[in-house]
């Protein structure tokens, strides 16, 4: 699906094939298909930080502050995976795996 399979490599990081190389299916849909993945990023983002904020002020006992740096530095951190798993996501809802192909 992707270029490059390192999400790592950030100038890499979103170009993707046109075509699937097993069943020819048009990754595109139409223009513009994977803006609405920034809704699922979002929401995926929502649950980081969520999970975040739990580790690190309810488990680790910190401090509002230090909560909050979790809370941004897993975000950088995840930043390349999240913006991989919300396209793949984002695509699946609108496509169906067929594991006969």
């Amino acid at each position: 699906m992707y270029l490059d399979k390192n999400a790592l490599h950030l100038n890499k990081l979103l170009k993707m094939n046109e075509h699937c190389s097993h069943c020819g299916l048009r990754y595109e849909i139409e223009p513009s298909f994977f803006y609405g993945a920034m809704y699922v990023s979002y929401g995926l983002n929502v649950a980081i930080g969520i999970a975040a904020f739990i580790v690190s002020f309810v488990i680790l006992k910190s401090n509002l502050k230090e909560a909050f740096i979790a809370i941004i530095a897993s975000m950088i951190i995840l930043f390349p995976m999240v913006l991989r798993w919300s396209r793949n996501i984002y695509i699946n809802i609108f496509v169906s795996f067929d594991k006969k192909i």
